[in-house]
């Protein structure tokens, strides 16, 4: 070989937009593209910008591949370096080019002309670095990607190991499951973080227990038909199953793959979907409602996802009205509500909706803290059908019997007094 490496620069060109803003996708192609090529990976590092592009490199024991994209413009400019002669950066070339469907223009330099440089004597060169090689296996590959939760103006970002679980696109949504390093395994729609295996029970004991202690509180008995709209991680009918009254819950989901994806990854948080108390229905959850009898259920819970794609109608006065119709009296409805720090609109016009539903002092709105949702501040509404308030006529030694009993690690009956206690900016929000 007459030099010490062979470096090309490629503009890929008319790629696939969504491959080139997924932060996953091109790091399992340039991972991939090395490995393919004969190349021993190190270590890779890649980074999702807001609200497009994506940065990385794979660093290799031969040199390196590194890539910059920007959707918009559906292009990639990739840079493919290998030193000595036993990697061939063309075959990388050729898998990067049908991962992204791409044309292309392309240049190849040699590096380090061996009839310029000369070995010098007098130097010596430390050997590599053992500590992450396995003779058997080569070097261990060390992933810095990160999945972020973002809009235009702000983002969460997550590391995880580059491990894909799950990943399935239907009609509805993009449905994956992610093995995140400080959070566990984490389930993602349409790019947004939904739940992670350390942190789901803040999320799930809250829109479950002040609703279900509630109703208990008003009617001396507990909530024996719930319904949850949504929810198809299970983690909201695990919480449910946990009173002993209980006798049906019926759960809609519109998407099978949520559940599917749930019970084969996340089973400490779905598990409850096997309970002959549940009835699982895939479906329309506002069809559903619309098409349900008056009277029916004791409480009912509103467990979707942003107002986008299919969860987009579970923002609108006809839904609510259709879920007041349906509640018993002093029945209890509780929704997610965004969070006034990160979707101070979307947060600001439920409210108003659901006043306009219900009145104004059956309305009561819950904040409580979620470390993976953007801006950890998350909001729930509450609902009651009924005169009923869910502080001054809270039952508190019979909340604090059950969180105690069944051991639960977020709510207990001090937090459920304090979760209504709003501060002022967010009183202001909704005045």
């Amino acid at each position: 070989m007459k030099a010490l490496g062979r470096h090309i620069l490629v503009e890929f060109l008319n790629c696939k937009a969504d491959v080139l803003n997924d932060v996953t996708a091109i790091e399992n192609a340039m991972v991939d593209a090395a490995k393919i090529a004969g190349a021993t990976v190190i270590n890779s590092t890649f980074h999702h910008f807001s609200p497009y592009g994506v940065s990385g490199v794979v660093v290799i024991q031969e040199s390196h591949l590194a890539i910059h994209t920007w959707p918009e413009y559906r292009y990639a400019a990739v840079d493919l370096f290998t030193c000595g002669d036993t990697v061939d950066p063309w075959v990388s070339f050729e898998h990067l080019k049908k991962v992204f469907e791409a044309s292309y223009s392309a240049l190849e330099m040699n590096r380090g002309a061996t009839h310029v440089l000369k070995k010098g004597n007098e130097i010596k060169v430390k050997p590599h670095d053992t500590e992450n090689y396995d003779p058997k296996n080569g070097y261990k590959i060390n992933r810095n990607v990160w999945f972020t939760d973002k809009d235009d103006n702000q983002a969460l970002s997550l590391r995880y190991t580059g491990e894909v679980l799950f990943d399935e696109r239907n009609e509805f949504q993009r449905v994956r499951v992610l093995d995140s390093i400080a959070y566990g395994k984490m389930l993602t729609i349409d790019d947004m973080v939904m739940c992670t295996e350390r942190d789901e029970y803040h999320y799930h004991e809250m829109i479950t227990h002040p609703a279900m202690q509630a109703f208990e509180s008003i009617s001396g008995v507990t909530a024996k038909n719930v319904l949850v709209i949504g929810g198809g991680d299970g983690g909201t009918i695990r919480e449910i199953c946990k009173y002993s009254g209980l006798e049906k819950v019926t759960m809609v989901e519109i998407d099978e793959a949520v559940v599917r994806a749930c019970k084969q990854h996340l089973p400490l948080i779905a598990r409850e979907f096997s309970n002959p108390k549940v009835n699982l229905i895939i479906g329309d959850g506002i069809k559903f409602i619309s098409e349900s009898a008056a009277d029916v259920f004791d409480v009912i819970i509103v467990d979707g996802s942003d107002p986008a794609g299919p969860a987009e109608g579970l923002f609108t006065q006809d839904f609510y009205s259709h879920c007041k119709k349906a509640l018993k009296h002093n029945g209890v409805l509780v929704t997610q509500g965004e969070s006034p720090m990160f979707h101070s609109e979307t947060f600001i016009e439920l409210n108003k909706c659901l006043k306009q539903v219900f009145s104004n002092n059956q309305i009561h709105t819950m904040l409580f803290y979620a470390p993976t949702y953007p801006s950890g501040m998350w909001s729930l509404q509450m609902a009651i059908k009924g005169q009923y308030h869910p502080v001054t006529d809270f039952k508190k030694e019979a909340a604090a019997a059950f969180s105690k009993s069944k051991e639960l690690r977020y709510y207990n009956e001090d937090l459920h007094i304090a979760t209504f206690a709003l501060p002022t900016f967010v009183k202001k929000m909704l005045n």
